[in-house]
């Protein structure tokens, strides 16, 4: 259960080449083939479900009792849902998230005649047509529109562009890496967590590692329109880590450097002895670490458990500052992620029964309920042991 080296190198080139990937929830077929493509080349065989989510699965030890690690590839963006009469779009949201952060971005709709570009504006944008009422129109996505550009004065030149109601439309990125580290740039939820899979499987493939159980890795298609991994687990599955954004802000402990470890989100705490295992990783390893506790905010171990996979969950993130909007993370904690994850999966398996879907008592985890004193000494004991799940 020693962390492994991250390439740096990699985890940013791929980061950058997944940015570049337009992946709006419903229009994931060109990065699940990305990714499928870079896993097979990583040196493993890649497994699809009928819409595109993706299991790849590192071989250990034994089958039963596997761990998974998985992220999600779509992210926010929006569709098209009227045209109106001055050849501008209104829109619809996919995912949660503001109009307020809309406005102004450049973007792509992709119709049934090709690709254009256009750009997210209020509807009174020009202050020397609208004077001070600029300032005093609502926030929402009624009071936004798409200006395509290209020829469109009204419904009839969309006809002849082919643009539709319906028709997808993915936001740019407009990505920036800094020398000192910071990356800004919209959808690092959750390409920044995929990068973090990708470059801790590197880095676990190039260092031989050897793992107890076999290993998932999983990569879903919908989450942040509330499916996540509700059909991706395979019933071997004991646990499964996720690998997400946190929230940055007032009232939050998440940072923007090292492991921030979500104890629990507004579904409920995550797994007790899971989560513990982890903490201990990360001291164990050196690795920065904070908890902290998310209370509007779900990720793709919810919709797990809510179709009823009976497997342990946690949550792992990188800080990000204004998520789901302009938003901005640091190369540390994407590496301090790698280099935990690695230490997860390499790391020895102390509950036993979990190789079994069910079993009886004998065995069962125990939590601490007794005295300051009677839970020193059971660290003690975990220390001898080493760390449970």
């Amino acid at each position: 259960m020693v962390r492994l080296n991250i390439d740096h190198d990699y985890l940013t080139d791929i980061l950058q080449k997944l940015l570049e990937t337009p992946s709006p929830t419903g229009f994931t077929d060109t990065i699940v083939r990305l990714v499928s493509k870079e896993l097979i080349n990583l040196g493993l065989e890649v497994e699809l479900t009928r819409r595109g989510a993706i299991r790849a699965i590192r071989k250990g030890e034994r089958s039963d009792g596997a761990r998974a690690i998985v992220t999600h590839l779509d992210t926010l963006g929006a569709q098209v849902k009227f045209i109106k009469d001055n050849g501008r779009l209104s829109l619809v949201p996919i995912g949660t998230w503001s109009a307020r952060f809309a406005e102004g971005a450049r973007v792509r709709i992709f119709s049934g005649k090709g690709t254009y570009r256009g750009t997210i504006l209020p509807l009174k944008a020009s202050g020397h047509a609208y004077n001070d009422e600029i300032d005093t129109l609502p926030v929402g996505w009624d009071y936004v529109e798409l200006r395509v550009d290209a020829l469109a004065r009204g419904p009839e030149d969309m006809e002849k562009l082919g643009i539709e109601i319906g028709d997808i439309v993915a936001v740019e990125p407009q990505p920036e890496f800094l020398e000192n580290g910071f990356i800004v740039s919209r959808h690092l939820d959750n390409k920044a967590g995929v990068a973090v899979a990708l470059a801790a499987l590197k880095a676990m493939q190039n260092q031989k590692a050897e793992t107890p159980v076999d290993i998932h890795f999983l990569f879903t298609i919908a989450e942040e329109v509330g499916v996540g991994a509700a059909s991706i687990l395979k019933p071997e599955v004991a646990s499964m880590i996720a690998v997400d954004n946190g929230t940055t802000a007032p009232g939050q402990n998440s940072d923007e450097f090292g492991v921030t470890i979500a104890m629990a989100d507004q579904t409920g705490p995550f797994d007790y002895h899971l989560t513990k295992k982890l903490v201990e990783l990360c001291q164990k390893n050196d690795i920065r670490y904070q908890k902290d506790v998310f209370r509007y905010y779900r990720s793709d171990s919810a919709s797990a458990i809510e179709a009823g996979a009976d497997v342990r969950t946690a949550l792992v993130t990188f800080g990000v500052d204004a998520s789901h909007g302009y938003e901005r993370i640091h190369l540390h904690a994407l590496r301090s992620l790698a280099e935990l994850v690695t230490a997860y999966v390499t790391s020895n398996v102390r509950i036993k029964r979990d190789f079994n879907e069910t079993a009886e008592l004998k065995g069962f985890t125990r939590q601490d309920t007794g005295s300051a004193e009677q839970a020193l000494s059971a660290d003690v004991e975990n220390e001898k042991l080493g760390p449970q799940a």
